[in-house]
């Protein structure tokens, strides 16, 4: 159940779950197991963090708002619970006071979708899969195919490391407060081989967000400058726009 007496923030983005049935869905959907090591991004007032605790064998919840995490700390059934305070995204995994690899899962806050994603392939050592709710909109672009609007940088930088399964979508309804759009919940797992390696993982990421600087453009112009292995040059029509190249052709521009 919500806390009514807690102060929603807008600066990050507090939505709580607050339908049974929907929480039951997600439980199953993540499978919690007794062996299993969780790490949850924004548990909120629990309502999710009750229902996965009981079942795993250790479970570690970073928090960035100090009012819920005394509210956390307050929770009889949440004991076991490891409480960090502070924000995901200036967390390590491996630096965490549980074991790893974990399993991620989190409602996290709409606007650092993308900087959660790319932390998550930052440390693909980690984990073994995670579960994130985010802005239907956001899921869409991550399960795009190459020639569609919603294929963009996010697609293609995230599926070269990850593969994405959308899980199902989530009416706007079952929150407190009620947002403005449709939520999705999505899995992701690592590839048994990245189509980039780690070592060029940056190179790669400045090339896809110069290609889809300007996507309207033509690859010559706006990779102007870039150069890349010959078999790529040879292969690929540099007269194409971004939208248009696949992940993998992406990939050999590396």
């Amino acid at each position: 159940m919500v806390n009514k007496n807690h102060s929603f923030r807008k600066k990050w983005g507090q939505n709580f779950l607050a339908d049974p049935n929907l929480l039951k869905r997600i439980t199953r959907t993540i499978d919690p197991r007794p062996d299993d090591l969780i790490l949850e991004i924004g548990p909120g007032e629990g309502v999710l963090t009750e229902r996965i605790l009981s079942k795993v064998k250790a479970m570690v919840a970073v928090e960035v708002d100090p009012l819920l995490i005394k509210y956390l700390q307050d929770q009889t059934e949440l004991q076991d619970l490891i409480i960090i305070h502070g924000d995901i995204l200036l967390q390590q995994i491996d630096e965490m006071p549980i074991e790893n690899p974990v399993r991620v899962i989190g409602n996290i806050p709409y606007n650092i979708t993308s900087p959660i994603i790319f932390w998550l392939i930052e440390q693909l050592d980690y984990w073994s899969d995670a579960f994130i709710m985010m802005q239907k909109e956001v899921a869409e672009r991550l399960s795009a195919n190459a020639g569609t609007k919603a294929y963009g940088r996010l697609t293609v930088v995230t599926r070269a490391y990850l593969d994405v399964e959308y899980c199902f979508t989530i009416s706007p309804n079952v929150f407190i407060p009620r947002p403005r759009v449709e939520s999705a919940i999505l899995r992701f797992t690592k590839k048994e081989q990245p189509l980039v390696p780690d070592s060029d993982y940056l190179r790669f990421n400045k090339i896809v967000s110069a290609a889809f600087g300007q996507r309207r453009k033509m690859l010559r112009n706006t990779l102007k400058g870039w150069s890349f292995p010959d078999g790529a040059v040879e292969k690929i029509d540099f007269s194409r726009r971004p939208e248009d190249l696949t992940i993998e052709e992406f990939a050999s521009l590396v």
